[in-house]
């Protein structure tokens, strides 16, 4: 079978126990400045000798963060698409083109700068780009002139993928013990984001201007910025020789030889599809026949699934325990029955809707949660990488569910949309069960290691492992791992 690139070596070691913060591959770790002139507090500078503690606060302050950095910047436009129309004095075919502008730099961005998190400090370029997506946003505040609000709106989305350097960060914090509810945290933020930024941005538009809804994303942003600025630890650089074109080199490496990571990029992109199309289909479905409901009353479904989305965390503990594989089938097959009462009675009942609307925000939350979990085991030194290809695959699943979910609506009708999707969560299932829950990293098919549902303690006995990236499989440094008692403390992290 063709070996992947996370397959560590691995063998007992007599030596003392040691957290793996205190042997990092680089020297030099600690900085008392950011961008050479900006002083950090001393609280948040990285020391090898006392390692972070990441609490339940810095892990609710990264959610909030994710929360409005989503919220301030992707989402405000497309509300509000008629009165950029009317101001401008130009057609709805012409304005229609910002969101794709906005989501075409988002996709770049994430291509070409979220990989920059295994080879740079993410402090650094976290506070970048927040500085660089609010000072933009000032320019669509005051514009006047389309086509610079057009440009203007394809940088903001390039420079908006701060959350998706912020979620990798989050799992090298977090105790290998409480990954999983750290993950969902952050998660649920950004779900949120997306959601209240529907919702807001139509009902603060609807009663004043909309430069009103940039001037309140510019403050929201200068928010995000002293927040991070004040909360945001000072992490080390985890790939000191890593190059720029190695990045995209061991991005693909991993696409091509590591079976997870191309189990999981497909099943997002089915997953991403089919939520998206719930979103932009309700629309139709509540705006006609026979339910006929007001713009302000669809949007107010956007509190059901925020309400959904809220519930996840609190199943944090359970994610922790849970094998990941086995917790992203179950949410599947949830997915598949919610889909099955949107399919059978979503175009007769509003119950039906309702129903089909929490259900399926919240174990798509759920499955995202799981996906990620699963992504970021396969490489520590990568996982900004492995985040980057696993929110390509829900960029590209957005594209599909908005173009063919608005299609087949329009063309066949409602239920056959949603059959349609519901198809797809088969599709989704089908290749999750190709792989069993703890088949080797190598084997593309198979069930070899059993069925078990709940994560194995990780070993009292300490080990050597060599690094596990790609691209520094010639570095041979070797790294001593401690075990977790309890509840790991200090923040002290496997390696796998």
């Amino acid at each position: 079978a063709m070996s992947s690139p996370a397959e560590t070596i691995v063998s007992s070691a007599a030596t003392q126990p040691t957290p793996s913060s205190l042997v990092p591959a680089q020297t030099d770790l600690t900085f008392s400045k950011d961008f050479g002139c900006l002083p950090i507090p001393r609280r948040l500078r990285y020391d090898p000798d006392k390692p972070f503690h990441f609490g339940m606060l810095l892990n609710v302050s990264f959610g909030i963060g994710s929360t409005l950095a989503v919220f301030a910047n992707l989402y405000y436009c497309q509300p509000i698409l008629i009165q950029l129309s009317a101001s401008f004095h130009v057609t709805y075919d012409e304005v229609a083109r910002i969101p794709t502008l906005v989501q075409a730099g988002f996709g770049i961005g994430l291509l070409f700068i979220t990989p920059l998190g295994d080879m740079l400090r993410r402090r650094q370029l976290i506070l970048l780009l927040v500085v660089c997506s609010t000072s933009l946003t000032i320019g669509l505040a005051i514009t006047k002139n389309l086509v610079v609000f057009e440009i203007i709106s394809f940088l903001i989305g390039l420079t908006s993928v701060a959350p998706q350097i912020l979620m990798p960060l989050a799992a090298d914090l977090a105790p290998p013990a409480r990954r999983g509810s750290a993950i969902s945290i952050v998660q649920s933020g950004l779900l949120l984001g997306i959601l209240i930024a529907r919702v807001l941005s139509g009902i603060v538009a609807n009663f004043t201007s909309w430069r009103i809804v940039y001037c309140m994303s510019i403050g929201i942003q200068s928010i995000v910025l002293g927040g991070a600025y004040m909360l945001l630890p000072d992490y080390p650089v985890k790939n000191p020789d890593l190059s720029y074109l190695g990045i995209f080199r061991s991005m693909a490496k991993y696409v091509v030889t590591e079976p997870l990571v191309g189990q999981i990029m497909l099943t997002n992109w089915a997953a991403s599809s089919c939520y998206t199309n719930w979103w932009v289909t309700l629309t139709f479905l509540l705006g006609g026949p026979p339910y006929n409901y007001s713009t302000m009353i669809i949007g107010l479904f956007g509190l059901v699934g925020m309400s959904a989305v809220i519930i996840v965390p609190f199943f944090g503990r359970l994610l922790d325990r849970l094998v990941p594989w086995w917790s992203a089938v179950v949410s599947t097959v949830f997915l598949l029955v919610f889909q099955g009462v949107q399919t059978g009675a979503g175009g007769i009942n509003i119950a039906a809707v309702i129903v089909s609307c929490f259900g399926l925000d919240m174990f798509r939350q759920m499955q995202a949660v799981s996906f990620s979990t699963l992504m970021f085991s396969i490489s520590e030194t990568a996982r900004s990488r492995l985040n980057a290809l696993m929110t390509i695959s829900v960029f590209l699943g957005q594209i599909t569910g908005t173009s063919v979910g608005s299609d087949v609506f329009v063309g066949y009708g409602w239920r056959a949309n949603s059959a349609l999707f519901m198809a797809m969560i088969v599709f989704q299932l089908s290749v999750l069960i190709l792989r069993g829950p703890h088949c080797p990293g190598n084997r593309w098919f198979g069930y070899e290691g059993g069925f078990g549902l709940w994560k194995i303690l990780p070993s009292k006995q300490s080990q050597l492992v060599v690094s596990d990236d790609p691209e520094n499989t010639g570095c041979d440094h070797l790294a001593v791992v401690c075990s977790e008692k309890g509840d790991v403390k200090g923040g002290a992290e496997e390696l796998h």
